[in-house]
Parts: structure tokens; C-alpha cells; sequence
């Protein structure tokens, strides 16, 4: 073995979401029903098109904030280094039609990112005061657990104003058809960066907490 491979097999490898965690995991051109684990979160809170309103921006911003001040300090103190997860958002509206006919402004969301199992409370709220000072909105940021359970979830490929046709298939087709019902706020998970990614090359999760009945 040379000395640099040497060197690499005595490093312990970072823990990645992306590849630990099943639900990260979804394939494009079909639905496939998951069991979703309870995983924890720091989240904010906001209404209004993702595209247009500045809060939106200012919360994006916080998160990763955080999440970076966390992930630095995991490493330092507990000696325990992850890769920051992907950013996510819960959706909601007075009308779900409008997640098809993607009339933005009517939207509810809360922005967050997934933090590892080990981290206490503490650490991120200490984590979270020292963030203020690089991103103000990081004051309502919170740390809490979610757990959705049995989800439906697809692999959207391409833009994110595409997605209307997806979701119009899942909310009328395969739900009522497998006799199953909304049971939570819908979910996407952003595997690609859309600052440096094309549109048709974006890859995003879409999920929906599903029950029977």
C-alpha cells in the first residue's frame, strides 16, 4: 500500500446521510411506498414564494449557518465528523391544487436540514447563538425531531417548476388507487444545488406521509 493509501484507510470515514439513511434513496419513474424513520432537525418557519421572498432567503441562509457551525463543532468536541445534510422543505396549503398549478405565493413552507442522532440539544442551541451573529433569522431556528412513517416518494429529474405533472399523478392516481390518503405536509428533499446545477440536471425527492383509509 503506498503511504498516501496508508494514510486514507487509518481515516474513519465521514457518516453521510445521503448514503446511511434509506429515505434518502429514491428512483425517478415510480412511486415506491417507504417507512420513513424518526429523524431529527433544525427548521424554520415562513410563508410565500421561495423565489421572490426575501424570508425565504434569510431562512435558507440560517440553516446552513447552523448546520455548518454544528458540523464544525461535532468534529472539534465530540470528535464525530458528518456531512451537512441536503436541504429540505415541508410544504403546505389551504388548497393542495396549488402544489400542481404551482401558484407559489399561496405556500406555506418550513426550510430545514437533518442533524446526526448524537448531537445534544445544547450544542445546537450554542451553535445557534453563535450563527446569529453571521445570519439573524437563525433566532427562529429550532431543533426538533420529525417523524413521518409510511411516506410515498419519487426521484423528480429536472426543474422545479416540473413537478406539477408528478404530483398530479401521485395525489390523483396512485394514492386513490392504493387506498391511501394524506397524512402529513408534502416533503422534498433538494439533492441538487440549483446555484451551480442546470435545471434539467436538478435531482429532488418528493414525498408524501401517507395512511390507509
Amino acid at each position: 500500500m503506498s503511504p498516501g493509501g496508508a494514510r486514507l484507510a487509518g481515516m474513519a470515514a465521514k457518516y453521510d446521510p445521503k448514503r446511511e439513511i434509506s429515505s434518502y434513496t429514491a428512483r425517478s419513474g415510480r412511486f415506491d411506498v417507504i417507512d420513513v424513520p424518526e429523524l431529527a432537525y433544525c427548521m424554520i418557519d415562513g410563508h410565500g414564494d421561495p423565489n421572490t421572498a426575501p424570508e425565504y432567503a434569510a431562512a435558507v441562509e440560517a440553516l446552513y449557518a447552523i448546520s455548518y457551525t454544528v458540523k464544525f463543532r461535532s468534529k472539534r468536541e465530540l470528535d464525530r465528523d458528518y456531512v451537512v445534510g441536503p436541504l429540505e422543505g415541508l410544504w403546505s396549503a389551504d388548497d393542495p391544487s396549488t402544489f400542481v398549478t404551482r401558484e407559489k405565493s399561496a405556500w406555506s413552507w418550513t426550510m430545514m436540514i437533518w442533524q446526526p442522532d448524537w448531537l445534544t440539544s445544547e450544542l445546537v442551541a450554542e451553535a445557534t447563538s453563535a450563527a446569529t451573529a453571521k445570519a439573524a433569522a437563525a433566532e427562529r431556528v429550532r431543533f426538533e425531531r420529525l417523524t413521518e412513517g409510511r411516506s410515498v416518494q419519487t426521484l423528480h429529474l429536472g426543474s422545479y417548476d416540473d413537478e406539477g405533472p408528478t404530483l398530479a399523478r401521485l395525489h390523483d392516481e396512485f394514492m386513490p388507487e392504493h387506498g391511501l390518503r394524506f397524512n402529513g405536509r408534502h416533503h422534498e428533499v433538494y439533492l441538487g444545488d440549483p446555484r451551480r446545477t442546470a435545471p434539467e440536471k436538478l435531482r429532488t425527492i418528493l414525498r408524501q406521509p401517507v395512511a390507509e383509509g
